[in-house]
């Protein structure tokens, strides 16, 4: 029994893709040295906690809700016919129960941390489901996706400071234009699908090469208001050079990504992402304990 438990609740994070969650949590901790840095104020371990289950909250109800109404798109698709709802390892009961435990702790913790979280919660919540649908009628899903990300960390800056200001928000924007930049070299997969089926995205309304464009803009912008964000934050010369080499990063990601192969598409997705993500919030760290 033990198990076969054990099973089910790897098939369950395997879903959702529970690793992946470390692709806002950084910068959500980047809000978090930040409100601190501007303040003068430590948070207390129990806010820092309760940001943290928040952001695992929300990604976890988000993906399982996204599973649940993509299951017949992804049942037609070969790409993703073997994902554990089309294919049977996850039964949608179980999904819609880890979506609910999933907002339900978003919930909890946003009304343990202050009102306005806990009223901004349930928009964040609609956001997430409005995305799921998004590519049925729009090709800015990859935006609303950016979106949902991005309010990691605004969301953050309001758990301690009850409050909106200028850094999250050029954070978030940046956060924004990186998520939409990558999610649209990961839609040139299904191209050739969407259009079949009269989906939406980047690439089935442009074609693959404008479309690894327009995720290069993206991403140029994204490192412009990460430089914004040095001086309005503000942050030194350590930040900066975390820039610098999230430039450099977001330049060998683009190599790797070619409308004539994609065979390294998982690696620039995934990999990449991952430093990315981690490099600007050690960075930030550094530049705060330095100053």
């Amino acid at each position: 029994m033990v198990r076969s438990l054990y099973r089910k609740i790897r098939a369950l994070l395997e879903m959702i893709r529970f690793s992946h969650t470390i692709f806002a949590f950084p910068f959500a901790l980047m809000a978090v040295v930040l409100a601190v840095r501007t303040s003068g104020t430590l948070p207390s371990l129990g806010q820092v906690l309760w940001i943290c289950l928040a952001l695992v909250g929300a990604r976890t109800g988000a993906m399982a809700c996204n599973r649940l109404i993509d299951v017949r798109i992804d049942a037609e698709n070969p790409r993703t016919a073997g994902r554990h709802l089309p294919a049977g390892q996850v039964a949608r009961r179980e999904a819609f129960l880890l979506a609910l435990a999933g907002f339900a702790l978003l919930l909890l913790a946003a009304w343990s941390l202050n009102p306005l979280c806990l009223a901004l919660a349930p928009l964040i919540i609609g956001l997430f489901v409005l995305y799921s649908y998004c590519k049925r009628f729009t090709a800015l899903s990859h935006l609303v996706l950016g979106l949902c990300l991005g309010a990691a960390p605004a969301g953050a800056w309001i758990a301690l400071r009850g409050s909106l200001a200028m850094p999250p928000l050029v954070l978030g924007l940046a956060v924004l234009c990186w998520v939409a930049g990558f999610d649209i070299f990961y839609a040139l997969q299904d191209e050739e699908f969407d259009r079949a089926q009269g989906l939406h995205s980047i690439p089935a309304r442009l074609g693959s090469r404008r479309a690894i464009l327009v995720g290069k803009l993206l991403h140029g912008l994204m490192i412009l208001l990460l430089v914004l964000l040095a001086l309005i934050a503000p942050l030194g010369q350590v930040y900066l050079g975390g820039v610098l080499l999230v430039a450099g990063l977001l330049v060998y990601e683009h190599r790797l990504v070619r409308p004539d192969d994609l065979g390294r598409l998982n690696t620039a997705f995934f990999t990449m992402n991952g430093y990315i993500s981690l490099s600007m919030l050690l960075f930030t760290l550094l530049d705060a304990a330095l100053a």
